[in-house]
């Protein structure tokens, strides 16, 4: 049951409200007075207050600023039947949700309260969906490297500084963009992305832009762009390396003047939006070879984060491992499975060229596919075995002969290479130092998969 507060030093005016309050299953707190109001809202916040602004001790203004700053989610309902325009506005602007004077119309009350009541769960509710998207999106990882960039995340947030994120596919480029916007003074605003590498680049200008009614065939109505969607929020340029330089003209001048047209139309529109950009190319290299624009580097470089690939943070995985196996389990409603520890072994020697991805991509399914509460070395994929298997503790020095122990080093050795060289047999070769034939059939012995 709600709980509604009436605060007013008229007897008659209390026993009136309470009366229709309880009837409208409400449960009603009464004070005569600011410091009893003061004194109850403490030991027992209401859900709503209802507040004369003229009393005996302190007046409502007064109150309504403490509600406010001890309790800012307590809507409260301004009643008076002296106050002037003036004092509505003024009370409006303290964080009072409505005004009804009086002779009070009991009905409108009573409505009034049922919208403060509504708006403030939805406020409830959107508070929670914020919350858990940034459950959802927090950086879990506990490595010395991450750690720090966890911190610079926290001190670059406040400002509005624009920002660059580099690191290769997989590693969390968008998670470190959005924790930026959730710790900044935009938190509350949009959080618009735009995958650069998706759009079409016949429709790249109308996806960031928006365009006007009959701008091009099938054009029925105005669309908002991106960039219109984000204004006052931040924009998130992912894969921004993969835009075209025509593109990246247009980015350019809009970054630099915040001001753009609709594709087929003529006004101005003026945006203020906070730009976080990712890419997992080197853009420096695009520079010299006239795929990116300079400029549009330097624009977008302003406070450059790097997100460093799993292999180079191999104490994450398994604090990645738990989190993962616990979260689809939770989703499949199974018990979450115990990890033995010469798996993760083999899992932390894995170098994960799909970085975060990967891994918890192959968390999903273990957690489907195997029926047992507990996933050892035979339930990894053969890639991961193969790969590091021979370097274990329980694999390599248990080995009878030096021979034994020279050809599982050999294995992992080309196998690591062809992985590196994405599978060329021709390129892995020339870097080990043998003849292509020799090593083909080095790899046919060894029964790998190139």
């Amino acid at each position: 049951m709600k709980t509604i507060m009436v605060v007013d030093d008229e007897r008659d005016i209390r026993d009136a409200l309470e009366g229709v309050l309880t009837d409208e299953g409400y449960r009603v707190s009464v004070a005569g007075n600011a410091s009893e109001a003061m004194e109850k809202i403490i030991h027992e916040p209401p859900e709503l207050v209802l507040l004369d602004i003229w009393m005996p001790d302190r007046d409502g203004v007064e109150l309504l600023k403490d509600i406010k700053n001890r309790f800012p989610s307590i809507p409260v309902i301004m009643i008076s039947g002296h106050a002037t325009i003036e004092t509505a506005v003024k009370t409006t602007k303290l964080g009072a949700y409505d005004f009804i004077e009086k002779p009070l119309s009991l009905d409108k009350v009573v409505i009034t309260i049922e919208h403060a009541l509504e708006q403030k769960r939805l406020m409830e509710e959107n508070m929670a969906l914020r919350l858990r998207d940034r459950k959802r999106y927090e950086i879990i990882g506990r490595s010395r490297v991450m750690e720090q960039l966890k911190r610079d995340i926290k001190r670059v947030a406040p400002t509005n500084s624009w920002v660059l994120i580099t690191g290769e596919n997989g590693t969390g480029k968008e998670l470190v963009a959005r924790n930026i916007h959730f710790l900044s003074k935009r938190a509350d605003k949009p959080f618009v992305e735009v995958n650069c590498a998706a759009i079409p680049e016949d429709l790249i200008e109308s996806e960031l832009f928006g365009h006007e009614k009959g701008a091009f065939t099938g054009a029925y109505s105005q669309r908002k762009g991106k960039f219109d969607m984000a204004d006052r929020g931040t924009i998130f340029l992912d894969e921004i390396g993969d835009m075209s330089l025509k593109t990246q003209a247009k980015i350019l001048r809009i970054l630099q003047e915040q001001t753009f047209e609709r594709v087929g139309g003529t006004e101005k529109i003026t945006v203020d939006v906070r730009v976080i950009a990712a890419t997992n190319k080197n853009l420096k290299e695009q520079i010299e070879k006239g795929l990116f624009r300079e400029d549009l580097y330097y624009r977008l470089n302003v406070i450059p984060f790097h997100v460093p690939p799993l292999r180079e943070r191999p104490e994450d995985i398994p604090i990645f491992v738990e989190h993962f196996l616990r979260e689809f389990s939770r989703e499949t409603a199974r018990e979450m499975p115990v990890i033995t520890d010469t798996a993760m072994e083999l899992l932390m020697r894995y170098n994960w060229p799909g970085n975060v991805r990967e891994l918890k991509n192959l968390m999903e399914r273990l957690v489907i596919m195997n029926p047992s509460s507990t996933i050892s070395t035979d339930d990894l994929p053969p890639y991961i075995r193969g790969t590091t298997g021979s370097l274990s503790t329980e694999t390599f020095f248990n080995k009878k002969t030096l021979r034994e122990a020279r050809k599982d080093f050999e294995r992992e050795f080309i196998l690591r290479k062809l992985k590196e060289f994405d599978g060329n047999i021709s390129r892995t070769a020339e870097a080990i130092g043998v003849e292509r034939s020799h090593l083909y059939r080095k790899i046919r012995s060894y029964g790998i998969e190139a």
